[in-house]
């Protein structure tokens, strides 16, 4: 009879009360009962269970093998069967499961095999090939320009090369064998098994294997999928929410492997991939990098400077797709694109760069998003690599058809849109495409912005650029709550539409993309910076401008971006009053443009007790444009200096530089005064020479620098006898005894009324000297140096200057009239100049020695107080080929003409012949040798 079912009784007392029944029999058997056999039979089964299940268990861990035949274990099973009827009799059995039956008990799932539950795309067309033949030539053609570029410019590998170079990651040393987290993004497509059957298969094994299913229709078919393989390596992860496609990277920082590969459900990978590609991640050139098997490079630059859509068809323009079956476009050398699709293989840390910027959107671009946002914040690569044709275990798309079964969105109009604008934005916020890298560009400038009224304040300037022929400018603004495009473009009057362009005019860093929410300014340094070094790598501008008083973190980092660029782009801030007066800026050339900041000019003034006169001179100084340049200021005075001169010099404020007092111990007169007052500390130092009688145009900076880019720093300009740039215009021919009257304006008429001009004589009424001259100057004057100045063996026929005493400008003429020298005058109606002279007493004025008597009204000339630009030829600096030339005594003569009259004499330091003239070493002003001119 049979024994009731007790709730409270444990399992193992009930089975051994069902066992203890006999049957019919009602006698108590002794201890050596049916029982006690049943008890010692179980032991020893399950002794043997435990060995199996620790054979299997060995075999399961992940540092064996899988690659390997695994055990077979039928035998366990076969034993089982022979004993199952001599362990438990049938009848025992048969109660246990009538009474089993009574259990209400959860139903347990049957873990399946993969072979039991996988499921696989049907196939079954073929390849699809294009037969368009001029598709065909259009896109091999392409594809030939970019590979011979980057073979040229990086050098390309094929996969031997590429694993033959030396690698971090040794698979020969398991210390040196990287860990590999693979990640399966699933949600229609029947791929899951290839994969992982693959993967199982690699001859590098993963370290872990995540299958992502967000918000996927078949989410429980691809959970039986997993466990069906039963590896502790494979997990599933699943949400009901759909994270699309940057979940999966999201997932990915999570991962403590070295490496992570993500792939796409439609990419099976041959079993060398994960070797291949670790091996490559692991060289130093390619360690940096993000390294997939299919990419595309986006559009080039049409002819009617605009970029047409990625899919544009029939389009050169529209880029590659590599490798591309349709148009037999395979790649056999590692190539760079623009972005990655399908399955990307890069090092865990990268990963994080791709949260650095708030994608353009979630929906779709993750692609693009990626590879932008490693080369604009790690200066990182995407590269597709190559494949052995004969073998497809080195592909990394070893079914390319399988992207057809389950069409991609980014077919559908309203995507490829949202694409388009995505990767645009890339391009205007820095990112370098390969059609930047083969296509270097140049432009004159590129303006930034950070506030609408910075964009109403640069505006005249930027659109001086622009309309002026042959010139290229842009302008940046930050986007986001700083100032947009939309906002800017309205600003400056022009069409909304702009801003929708694919074409280059104006740039919306989109800053809030990166800073958001936040009251640190670390996120908008980080985005102007990051931004501008791309923008400016790609434009390559002569210079950038922006204004004077710009947000200081920002400057910062627009000054980090233009030292970033290797072709000397220069940055440049303008004062907000001076825009509108340095607008002959878009006259000069662009490779004259990056020299804006090279030169120093400093302010000299010689003074000797004569207060109000200084101190009109340093109003005129102070209320000048200096357009933010440094410009210092040095005070030079004799020993017989008087009190209030030294308490104006002391107490006056110079706000645009250093300010230097000097003062002489013993009087030195004039000629020492003037000519030790300066000397230049580089070949970019400049020296204005003024004394104290003098005063200056609001403008005369403006034409010092000018003149100094024009015709100094333009490197498609050689005009090596300029030694000087004055600020004054004469009205008289000063070498002359007579000193007749001469007016340049209707000297030069039949030329231009207003052109500047060069003359053999140097100004002492206000000039700029060249460092190089000036050197050479001190050296001569050294040389040639006399109390007495009959004793002076240059004796320049005609000249007056021959009986000059005590005048520095005396050795000065005789310098430049034996060498060809000259200097640069203005030429405007009525003589307005940038300088005049009062024609105070003084050194020469009004002196006692002095026989020549001055009429004030033949020296003082009207200042200039407006722009000079519209006096000007064309309103711009003539060419230097087209400045006319003058000799000592206001006769036109060409520079070789001013050099052979000087030679002529055979007066100079060194014998020269009549056809030659002395040339001096210009880091120490010494005579060298004598050269043929």
């Amino acid at each position: 009879m049979g024994l009731p079912r007790n709730p409270n009784s444990r399992s193992a007392d009930y089975l051994d009360g069902m066992l203890g029944d006999s049957g019919k029999s009602s006698k108590w058997r002794p201890q050596k009962s049916t029982s006690a056999r049943l008890v010692t039979l179980l032991t020893c089964l399950q002794f043997a269970f435990a060995v199996y299940a620790t054979f299997l268990l060995y075999y399961m861990s992940p540092s064996i093998d899988l690659r390997t035949p695994k055990p077979d274990f039928a035998w366990a099973s076969r034993i089982a069967q022979q004993w199952k009827h001599y362990i438990i009799p049938p009848h025992v059995v048969t109660r246990y499961q009538e009474s089993a039956s009574n259990l209400v008990l959860e139903p347990q799932p049957m873990i399946s095999t993969p072979s039991e539950v996988c499921e696989h795309e049907k196939i079954e067309f073929e390849q699809k090939k294009s037969n368009d033949a001029l598709m065909i030539k259009i896109k091999r053609e392409l594809y030939d320009q970019v590979r011979d570029f980057q073979a040229k410019n990086s050098g390309t590998e094929s996969l031997t090369e590429l694993m033959s170079m030396k690698s971090k990651w040794d698979m020969r040393s398991p210390q040196n064998t990287p860990k590999v987290t693979v990640i399966l993004n699933h949600f229609k497509r029947k791929t899951l098994c290839s994969q992982l059957d693959s993967l199982l298969h690699q001859t590098l094994p993963f370290h872990h294997v995540w299958v992502l299913s967000f918000g996927s229709p078949n989410e429980l078919g691809l959970k039986r999928i997993v466990e069906s393989y039963n590896d502790t390596r494979i997990s599933f992860i699943s949400s009901s929410y759909d994270f699309k496609y940057y979940g999966r990277f999201q997932m990915a920082l999570q991962t403590e492997a070295d490496l992570v590969y993500i792939l796409d459900d439609d990419m099976i990978p041959g079993t060398k991939m994960l070797q291949i590609l670790s091996h490559v991640a692991g060289t130093d050139k390619y360690k940096n990098s993000v390294l997939g098997s299919i990419g595309r490079i986006l559009p080039f630059r049409q002819k009617d400077f605009t970029f047409p859509s990625y899919r544009k068809f029939r389009s050169k323009e529209a880029g590659l797709y590599l490798p591309d079956p349709a148009y037999d476009i395979t790649v056999d050398k590692i190539v760079q694109v623009d972005f990655l699709s399908s399955s990307w293989f890069l090092s865990a840390e990268l990963v994080k760069t791709l949260f650095i910027e708030t994608p353009f959107t979630f929906m779709t671009g993750e692609d693009l998003h990626l590879s932008y946002q490693l080369q604009k914040y790690r200066n990182a690569g995407s590269f597709v690599l190559p494949v052995d044709p004969k073998d497809k275990e080195t592909w990394g798309d070893s079914e390319h058809r399988l992207a057809y079964v389950s069409e991609t969105t980014v077919i559908f109009k309203d995507v490829v849109t949202v694409r388009d604008d995505q990767w645009w934005r890339a391009v205007s916020t820095g990112y370098i495409t390969q059609w930047a890298a083969m296509n270097p560009q140049k432009i004159d400038a590129l303006f930034y912005a950070h506030t609408i009224e910075e964009v109403k304040a640069l505006g005249p300037l930027l659109e001086k650029f622009r309309s002026t022929v042959g010139k290229k400018a842009y302008i940046v603004v930050p986007g986001g709550g700083f100032c947009s495009c939309e906002e800017a473009t309205s600003a400056l009057h022009w069409p909304k539409t702009v801003c929708r362009e694919r074409r280059f005019k104006i740039f919306d860093l989109g800053v809030g993309a990166l800073s958001g929410i936040s009251n640190s300014e670390v996120p908008v340094v980080q985005a102007v910076y990051a931004s501008m070094k791309g923008l400016i790598k790609v434009h390559n501008p002569s210079v950038v401008i922006t204004v004077d008083d710009i947000d200081s973190n920002v400057r910062k980092a627009l000054k980090m971006a233009t030292e970033s660029n290797s072709n000397s782009s220069t940055l440049v801030h303008l004062p907000r009053p001076s825009i509108r007066k340095v607008l002959w800026m878009a006259d000069l050339r662009s490779t004259a443009l990056p020299n804006w900041n090279r030169m120093r000019v400093s302010v000299n003034i010689i003074t000797q007790n004569r207060v109000n006169s200084l101190t009109r001179l340093l109003k005129s100084l102070k209320d000048a444009y200096y357009l933010g340049d440094e410009v210092p200021i040095s005070f030079n005075m004799d020993s017989r200096v008087d009190e209030p001169t030294l308490k104006l010099v002391k107490t006056f404020d110079w706000p645009h530089g250093p300010k230097t007092l000097r003062r002489r111990i013993i009087q030195g007169g004039l000629i020492r005064a003037v000519s030790e007052s300066w000397y230049p500390s580089s070949d970019d130092d400049f020296g204005l020479l003024l004394e104290d009688d003098i005063e200056v145009s609001p403008y005369y900076y403006l034409w010092i620098k000018y003149a100094l880019l024009s015709y100094h720093y333009d490197p498609q300009v050689s005009l090596p006898e300029l030694s000087s740039i004055s600020l004054y215009t004469p009205r008289l021919v000063e070498v002359v005894k007579e000193r007749p009257k001469w007016n340049a304006t209707d000297y030069f008429k039949h030329i231009h009324p207003n052109t500047p001009y060069l003359h053999q004589l140097p100004c002492s009424w206000g000039a700029v000297f060249f460092p190089k001259h000036w050197r050479e100057f001190y050296v001569y004057m050294n040389m040639r140096f006399t109390e007495d100045a009959k004793q002076n063996p240059v004796q320049i026929p005609k000249s007056r200057t021959n009986g000059w005493q005590a005048s520095w400008k005396k050795f000065l003429i005789d310098m430049m009239y034996l060498r060809g020298y000259v200097s640069l005058y203005p030429n405007f109606p009525n003589q307005m100049s940038f300088s005049t002279n009062h024609m105070e007493p003084g050194a020469h004025i009004s002196a006692k020695d002095n026989v020549v008597r001055h009429n004030k009204t033949d020296f003082e000339v009207p200042l200039l107080k407006d722009d000079f630009k519209i006096y000007l030829p064309n309103g711009k600096m003539p060419s230097a080929s087209k400045l006319p030339s003058l000799n000592l005594f206001n006769q036109a003569v060409s520079l070789k003409g001013l050099k052979s009259a000087g030679s002529k004499l055979r007066q100079d330091v060194l014998n020269c012949t009549v056809t030659q003239v002395v040339v001096v070493d210009h880091e120490t002003g010494l005579p060298s040798r004598c050269a043929t001119f």
